[in-house]
């Protein structure tokens, strides 16, 4: 923090002191930003180029040292906290205007007990980080598909990818967290220790507190892996739907399959001739032996006269990363969700009229294939509700150009509205957009009434509210 920015500072209603600044400063190992600073404008840009808020300070911490006299400072002087772990989140709730940002991003270690086949994470660090880190001693963490994301956020909120139907959620893979609480006190939570915390932390978002270190159970992996896309043109995409759809009722917990429409980016296996045009891919991943993959995915594989068939083995740590090139920061981004029981006729009708009427080249449908190991743990069992669906669709609009704006948000609302008659009705929460908040107690469904009350014992002024979030009262009494 530069002499320029030791002035009395305006944070939303309150005006925070100098002396007050300094002296939070001077206890922290990292560092204090306001926005005289040149790390300033970095510090405050996340994933989602449509977010532009600006904060009036951001600590960006070093240890759980840090995020304790952060979290007290913000406490004492009333000001909104929004918390920064991998900046991906769709709803942009890592940084708030005129409050105080807690930036977990400078907190990235991965420690790995291969013995034991335990990992302690920190807060900041990427899938990437983890995933190579564990890969090294062929063990694996379930966690998404863009390996850019944030660990914490993604834990927090569930965690689903290519193997999860092996694995579990990322969240059903967690032992313990270390967690800073509204109250500033750092607490260890887990099946033996504030039991009811760990229960919440466990689907419940970032409402509980600030985590600072996470303990996941690990589980072995072989460094190769059968992975690839399948691509279909769009006008064969009803049919191969619904023959995926059928391949999947037997696919075993080590298959996992998702499905993607969009306008084809330049793929280099793709004739050029279908860039740019509208294309079905079948995307899978097979986590298990790679030569009984083969047998495995050969339904999936035979479905219909495909433009072309790039399946074969891989190292995981590179699929893990395939689709970060459509996924980078600076686009703007809005996303809608559904979960899913079935794949059925109708929803599928619903998909490719969307399809027919993309808004723009980057903008896509993807259903993500889900179940297993997951789907056979109860759903009381953590704060994460949506065990029995099968699979998720994530209206991802995607675009550059600001005054696209209504254009491509009304496209993802009107799937989204077309869609709700043969969803679930839960609904997860790390795919939830900003404007989504009454949304919240049903996509919870009947772990929401447990999750006010744990709210109401960690949070009761509700000071992690920069989230999908719970209040801590009851919905009837709620404003």
């Amino acid at each position: 923090m530069n002499d320029m920015s030791l002035t009395n500072l305006q944070a939303g209603k309150t005006t925070v002191k100098a002396e007050a600044i300094e002296a939070l400063a001077g206890q922290l190992r990292g560092r204090v930003l306001t926005e005289n600073d040149a790390a300033y404008d970095e510090a405050r840009t996340i994933w989602n180029a449509m977010i532009d808020r600006k904060p009036a300070l951001i600590v960006q911490c070093i240890g759980a040292a840090d995020v304790i006299n952060a979290v007290r400072f913000a406490s004492e002087n009333g000001l909104l906290v929004a918390v920064r772990g991998g900046g991906h989140n769709i709803a942009g709730n890592a940084v708030c205007d005129g409050g105080l940002m807690i930036d977990l991003s400078p907190m990235k270690s991965v420690r790995v007990d291969a013995t034991a086949k335990r990992a302690w994470v920190e807060p900041g660090a990427t899938l990437a980080d983890v995933d190579k880190e564990t890969q090294a001693f062929r063990l694996a963490l379930p966690t998404g598909i863009n390996s850019t994301t944030g660990i914490a956020g993604l834990t927090l909120g569930g965690g689903f990818g290519w193997l999860t139907r092996k694995f579990g959620l990322t969240l059903d893979c967690l032992l313990s967290v270390d967690v800073v609480t509204a109250n500033g006190e750092l607490v260890r939570a887990s099946p033996t220790e504030h039991r009811d915390l760990f229960w919440a932390l466990r689907g419940g978002g970032g409402n509980f507190g600030v985590v600072t270190a996470f303990e996941f159970q690990l589980h072995e992996l072989d460094t190769q892996v059968l992975a690839g896309l399948v691509v279909h043109p769009f006008a064969d995409a009803q049919t191969v739907l619904q023959q995926y759809r059928q391949a999947l009722e037997t696919a075993p917990d080590e298959l996992t399959c998702w499905a993607v429409m969009r306008q084809a980016p330049p793929l280099p296996f793709l004739p050029e001739e279908w860039h740019g045009k509208e294309i079905l891919v079948l995307a899978m991943c097979y986590s298990g032996d790679v030569a009984a993959g083969g047998q495995a995915t050969a339904a999936l594989r035979s479905i219909g006269k495909p433009i072309a068939d790039v399946v074969g083995p891989s190292p995981f740590v590179g699929w893990q990363q395939a689709f970060d090139p459509l996924l980078t920061p600076g686009a703007r981004n809005y996303w809608k969700s559904h979960d899913f029981m079935e794949l059925s006729d109708a929803t599928i009708a619903i998909l490719l009229d969307a399809i027919r009427q993309l808004p723009g080249p980057e903008c896509e449908i993807f259903i993500g294939h889900v179940g297993g190991v997951a789907g056979r743990i109860a759903a009381e069992e953590t704060a994460f509700p949506q065990r029995s669906s099968h699979f998720v669709m994530n209206v991802h609009a995607r675009w550059r150009e600001p005054a696209m704006d209504q254009t491509c948000t009304d496209w993802a609302r009107r799937l989204f509205e077309a869609a709700k008659p043969y969803a679930a009705g839960t609904a997860y929460i790390n795919f939830m957009p900003a404007d989504e908040g009454e949304r919240v107690a049903a996509a919870y469904g009947s772990n929401y009434g447990r999750l006010v009350e744990v709210k109401r014992k960690y949070d009761p002024q509700n000071l992690f509210r920069m989230n999908q979030n719970v209040r801590p009262i009851e919905e009837r009494g709620a404003a």
